[in-house]
């Protein structure tokens, strides 16, 4: 019997994100020949017009709740919302980004449809009947293999963003698409104002290059060839806990283990020592490059590239070399 694979999209300043593509090919791996592929989208006004790109993507039905509650996030709405949809497609799995939303949310759909979850997903391998999800531990010194062994069980997953390559978008497809009805709850606390505070344009968890700053930058001005050098390369611009701490930055941008974890294709670390806690949050990046006066400095033992150099001389020459390739 066909099963439906129900992935929970999500958009930010009205564009999709990129780890909602990443779910529904991770959705696509987990699935069987004669399974269907769907998404769901959860929102204000107008959030129906993202979901041709959704069927671009693979999904075969793209659900829709479109409430003034659903505006911003808020965990009553969305699980409210997310059970309404659930009720009408009967999901054998939800599959969520591993972001603030799925990391909130996931839990709560799990618990309410009394489902199996695994979580931080970044490699699916699908062997006849069996399906492998491949998961960090330990901040990323091992990895475990899990499975969901019971075959009546509904499944959740999410999905760790940059590590799953979305398919290839195909704009001749099509979808069926179905609004559903959004039984919305008394809540018990309602969204004012939602008060952003990010690293820059590009999302720091989606980032295919990451410039990150440390102690080393010495000030808040310190970041400014960081952001330089980010703005080049089309990158985000991160930061270690210790310059958070030190105020030369907003805890928005911090990586780490108390922090974001970033796998981005490049993490460029600038005055960073290399702290356990910091390593925690990118040690996973394709290609690491420190820069770093201490040719001592613990960064150097996971870099694939270092650089032991004044971060204020070496960051500004690259961002020349680099504007010079890319002209």
């Amino acid at each position: 019997m066909a099963k439906q694979f129900l992935v929970v999209a999500e958009a930010r300043s009205g564009k999709l994100r990129q780890v909602s593509f990443e779910a529904l090919r991770s959705a696509q791996l987990s699935a069987a020949d004669g399974d269907t592929l769907a998404a769901v989208m959860l929102g204000g006004a107008g959030t129906k017009s993202l979901a041709g790109e959704l069927a671009a993507y693979g999904a075969d039905t793209v659900y829709v709740v479109e409430d003034p509650q659903l505006e911003s996030y808020s965990s009553e709405a969305y699980l409210s919302a997310l059970l309404a949809v659930t009720a009408v497609a009967g999901p054998h799995a939800v599959f969520f980004g591993h972001t603030a939303i799925g990391r909130d949310l996931a839990p709560l759909t799990a618990a309410s449809l009394s489902a199996g979850q695994i979580s931080d997903v970044t490699a699916i391998e699908r062997t006849g009947d069996n399906v492998l999800f491949t998961r960090p531990l330990y901040a990323g010194k091992a990895v475990e293999k899990k499975a969901f062994t019971d075959p009546a069980a509904p499944w959740v997953v999410t999905i760790r963003p940059n590590n799953i390559t979305a398919a290839s978008p195909d704009a001749s497809r099509q979808a069926a698409i179905i609004d559903v009805a959004y039984p919305a709850p008394s809540l018990r606390s309602i969204i004012r104002e939602v008060v952003k505070k990010t690293s820059g344009a590009i999302d720091l968890a989606e980032a295919k290059i990451v410039v990150s700053g440390g102690r080393g930058v010495r000030s808040a001005d310190g970041f400014q060839p960081l952001e330089e050098l980010a703005a080049v390369l089309g990158g985000a611009v991160g930061a270690s806990r210790g310059a958070c701490d030190a105020g030369y930055c907003e805890y928005a941008m911090q990586i780490g283990q108390t922090g974001k974890v970033v796998t981005p294709e490049i993490y460029i670390a600038c005055g960073i020592s290399g702290a356990i806690q910091h390593l925690a949050g990118m040690s996973s990046s394709r290609v690491i490059i420190a820069i770093n006066k201490d040719a001592e400095a613990p960064i150097f033992k996971v870099a694939d590239y270092g650089i032991v150099g004044d971060l204020f001389e070496v960051v500004p020459l690259l961002t020349e070399e680099f504007k010079k390739l890319l002209a």
